[in-house]
């Protein structure tokens, strides 16, 4: 059966092509749906790709019962309800690097216009004046630029403005201060921004601790005379607080291509002010971004529907080809054995313990977790648990995930450990990779095996005695179960053990409570992985 992809804003017809070559992909491009419409007919999409205009909601969520990814034609994602898609299991990408150099180039047209009075000085020649005195403007060499947020278009809006010869701060807490010297950038605190800036340009994305990030209490700290450059999103400004500033003669001016509301209303305190200078969400409105942001949310739309490839998920790590192929039987392994786990420890687990060891532990093991979970949760729920939704849910739960790593071998060239505690007991196995992709359960509560883990499995916990074996393969016959794989581990001879019996179909309970009924069986359950 194809995939379903809904298109609800315009993108490139360079990205249409690519989704409608794909013979598994029905593609619908219908950009202006109202919400009312959307929510009507998500219900039979797989896919859904937006850019800016279509906001997917947790209403419109709630009704998608097949979606599995929402590809965002840009950088931010503030019109996507990223914790709603987390939830439902659904993976949300974006495509950072398609429109970087667009949006940098425009932060810095918006400054050099600013600082020189362009838009202003256009309009006034158009209304047939000659104003040369009342648009004297400002040089930029020398002065000091303020960045707020050195990411990817930051970085680029750094080595433009170095070459306009302009000394150049910032702030951005996730970044080192060996990692801004490399940029030829001064990492500063977000005060000291403020107090020596000439102009600042805002490159942050909008979240809870940015928004309103530049209130009238941030402007008041700012230097007399200084320029704000927003091109990042709206919201980060306070629109009435900077309007303020500016007819106070603190703030000097201000180029704005973002805004709270977009359309901004008419009354808007910013549009009326000649300082400030306007343009409709331009920054990565040219033909190379738009072609560049289609072609790249198309590809990964279709790697992920097609080949199950994640790239530049918001909401759960993006693995590369090369890195997925290396992962691909760790994250096997993960999932089986969570799904182990949930099916040896009583009651409600209170905590996830996940060793890593060996070569597996030199990469990024955050999406082996999520496996992990998504095989322990699984057992539980009735709904589909994924990797993006595997940790919401456990935490939702109250269950605490901890993850150690170490690189030396613990006794085989890699592990995989897995530990969940309940209030009554904790129940600990683990597994290794053998070769490239041979999958191998090596310890179950102490005892040491080698089993497969794969399909039904009789375990017995016994007493190391004669004739166990015998008794357990006589009963299964006699009930026309059939044994296609035995392992056994034990702690000693003549104390318990493990054996694990790999049966073509279920064991019946009736035939499990017999086995239990056995003198030298201490429990006996039916594992399906």
């Amino acid at each position: 059966m194809p995939s379903r992809v809904l298109v609800s804003d315009t993108l490139a017809e360079a990205g249409l092509e690519i989704l409608r070559q794909d013979p598994e992909i029905v593609v619908d491009s219908r950009p202006g749906l109202s919400p009312e419409e959307l929510r009507k007919i998500l219900p039979s999409y797989h896919a859904l790709i937006v850019r800016s205009a279509t906001k997917v909601t947790a209403d419109a969520i709630a009704v998608a019962e097949n979606l599995r990814v929402i590809g965002r034609a840009g950088i931010g994602v503030d019109n996507v309800d990223v914790e709603a898609a987390t939830r439902r299991g659904i993976v949300v990408m974006n495509t950072p690097g398609g429109n970087n150099v667009t949006t940098a180039e425009h932060a810095i047209a918006m400054l050099l216009a600013l600082a020189r009075n362009v838009a202003q000085a256009t309009a006034s020649v158009k209304q047939g004046k000659w104003e040369r005195n009342r648009f004297m403007g400002t040089e930029v060499c020398n002065k000091t630029l303020g960045i707020l947020g050195l990411g990817n278009i930051g970085t680029i809006v750094a080595e433009r403005a170095r070459g306009l010869r302009m000394r150049v701060i910032a702030f951005d807490p996730f970044l080192t201060s060996e990692g801004a010297a490399k940029l030829g950038v001064e990492l500063v605190t977000l005060d000291d921004l403020y107090a020596r800036s000439d102009f600042i340009t805002v490159h942050t994305p909008l979240t809870a601790e940015t928004r309103r990030l530049i209130d009238a209490r941030a402007l008041k700290k700012m230097r007399r005379g200084v320029r704000i450059i927003n091109c990042a999103r709206g919201g980060i400004v306070v629109e009435e607080d900077l309007a303020a500033a500016i007819r106070a003669g603190h703030v000097a001016g201000a180029a704005l291509d973002v805004f709270a509301d977009e359309p901004p209303a008419a009354d808007n305190p910013c549009i009326a002010l000649d300082q400030v200078i306007c343009t409709p969400h331009l920054g990565a409105q040219t033909d190379e971004a738009q072609v560049n942001v289609a072609v790249a949310v198309a590809e990964q739309v279709v790697a992920f529907l097609l080949r199950g490839v994640v790239q530049n998920a918001v909401n759960m790590p993006s693995l590369p080809p090369e890195l997925l192929a290396v992962l691909r039987p760790y994250l096997r392994l993960a999932e089986k054995l969570g799904g182990l786990e949930s099916q040896l420890v009583p009651g409600h687990p209170e905590e996830i313990r996940i060793a890593y060891g060996g070569t597996v532990a030199e990469h990024d093991t955050t999406p082996l977790t999520a496996a992990v979970l998504r095989g322990f949760l699984a057992h539980f729920l009735d709904f589909p648990v994924n990797y993006v939704n595997a940790r919401h849910l456990a935490a939702e739960r109250g269950i605490q995930v901890v993850e150690t790593r170490t690189r030396q071998p613990t006794g085989f060239v890699n592990s995989v450990g897995v530990q969940v505690r309940t209030a009554t007991g904790t129940a600990t196995v683990e597994g290794t990779v053998f070769g490239e992709d041979t999958l191998r359960i090596v310890n179950i509560n102490g005892f040491h095996l080698e089993a497969v883990p794969e399909g039904y499995i009789l375990m017995l916990e016994n007493r190391d005695v004669p004739g166990v074996v015998g008794r357990v393969g006589t009963l299964l016959g006699s009930s026309n179960v059939n044994i296609a794989r035995l392992e056994l581990g034990r702690e000693h001879v003549g104390g318990k053990a493990v054996s694990l019996f790999h049966v073509d179909e279920p064991v019946p309970e009736s035939v499990l409570e017999k086995l239990r009924a056995e003198p030298s069986i201490l429990s006996a359950r039916l594992i399906r992985l």
